[in-house]
């Protein structure tokens, strides 16, 4: 079957408050880790055009290796079918991906702190150009309706009772926000 990933995320106002609800809700969070990322698209797509389904490809190097992954969103930006793999020449991958018809778009740098609250993942990121976030993510069916899981994952963000700003845009398009109003 295959798989979705569904995530919500949030600009984060206060970080230590948010460490702290994060810390009384039982969630620890590991060390940083530093990923860089080369979003890729199709080369007949531009920003501005719907996402929704529209295969992207990140190559995503961390501590040493290298990850192929292609999301294509469902229900909307944060509501993906997924697929990864390790790779291990990330130069013919950007290579192969370039005469597959895909396109480098922006280099996204974050440090990544992960931690776990039942079944969803968390993501503490430090964005270069954009600040921190906070992502919440489950992987579910590709059957099951992510704007239902989204709520889910929205109301326990809500639930931890700090000020967080929900944002619908991947980081690829915060980024290429920022990099392009700082020009």
């Amino acid at each position: 079957m295959e798989a979705q990933e569904i995530e919500v995320k949030y600009r984060v106002i206060d970080q230590d408050a948010l460490l702290r609800a994060l810390a009384d809700h039982g969630v620890s969070l590991s060390a940083p880790v530093l990923q860089e990322d080369q979003a890729y698209a199709p080369i007949w797509w531009n920003y501005g055009k719907p996402k929704t389904g529209v295969p992207f490809g990140r190559l995503r190097t961390v501590q040493g290796t290298h990850l192929f992954t292609v999301k294509t969103p469902q229900d909307n930006e944060m509501a993906c079918l997924e697929a990864e793999t390790v790779v291990a020449d990330p130069g013919q991958m950007h290579e192969a991906l370039l005469q597959m018809g895909f396109r480098p778009t922006v280099r996204i740098v974050k440090r990544r702190r992960t931690g776990q609250a039942g079944r969803w993942s968390l993501c503490l990121d430090d964005v270069e150009d954009v600040g921190p976030f906070l992502e919440i993510e489950t992987v579910t069916t590709a059957d099951e309706p992510g704007l239902a899981v989204q709520a889910q994952l929205d109301a326990w963000a809500t639930g931890l009772g700090v000020k967080l700003e929900r944002v619908t845009d991947t980081y690829d398009s915060l980024v290429r926000l920022a990099q392009h109003h700082s020009t």
